[in-house]
């Protein structure tokens, strides 16, 4: 094989495994429309499949990462072959922990009963993190997709909101009454939120790497997308 062959060989597979990746977060939309549908309605069922499906994901995870290690042992990239690696390695990973966080939501749901005590403020504000959320992740898809800089860093953005919306749910919790049944509620209702600002934060550190890609330099966008829990 030629040089220029393998050169154009290298290249098709690296981009086989972009697309590969990415759809990573397709499936990860589906698992997070999935874990709030469970939530709404309290459906084990529903809930069972998401952590099942979870299989899916980790295996896509598996086969990029061992696909780039693979196609490394064939040929030495160029710089802005080997940006591209870098952050593929890194996307798949974040993908990797938006599906844990989908199945983190979906294990909390059994615990609360077939109708448990519910309270519109914080549920409100969980679905307004969760189509933030999913928006965010369609975002991280489509700025990587396009070496879209500007896009990349947009998702701050919406993330900043959504960092917002979760104190509202902490704080809302902390002050829903003593009755146990209800505060066990909320406090599980803290940490699905949790788990959305998680996902968040995963599709803007793809947003970082987008950035990385594009200009060669890696830099956090804000402190903001990083916030600790409250």
């Amino acid at each position: 094989m030629s040089p220029e062959t393998a050169r154009i060989h290298f290249q098709e597979e690296l981009q086989r495994l972009e697309e590969q990746a990415l759809g990573g977060l397709d499936m990860v939309v589906t698992a997070l429309d999935r874990a709030i549908e469970a939530l709404n309605h309290q459906d084990v069922e529903l809930a069972s499949l998401v952590i099942n499906d979870d299989d899916r994901i980790d295996g896509r995870y598996l086969e990029v990462h061992q696909g780039i290690l693979s196609l490394m042992a064939t040929q030495a990239p160029v710089a802005g072959d080997l940006r591209v690696v870098a952050a593929l390695l890194h996307v798949i990973h974040h993908i990797e922990r938006m599906g844990d966080q989908c199945v983190n939501i979906a294990k909390l749901i059994p615990l609360d009963g077939h109708e448990p005590p519910t309270h519109p403020d914080i549920l409100e504000r969980i679905d307004k993190m969760a189509q933030l959320v999913r928006s965010e992740v369609g975002q991280a898809k489509q700025c990587f997709s396009l070496r879209d800089a500007e896009l990349a860093e947009d998702l701050v953005r919406q993330d900043e909101v959504v960092n917002k919306l979760q104190r509202e749910v902490f704080q809302t919790a902390l002050e829903i009454g003593d009755h146990p049944d209800v505060r066990e509620w909320a406090m599980h209702m803290i940490l699905v939120a949790r788990c959305l600002e998680r996902v968040g934060d995963n599709a803007v550190d793809i947003g970082e790497q987008t950035a990385f890609v594009v200009t060669g330099l890696f830099r956090e966008f804000s402190d903001a997308s990083h916030a600790s829990a409250p």
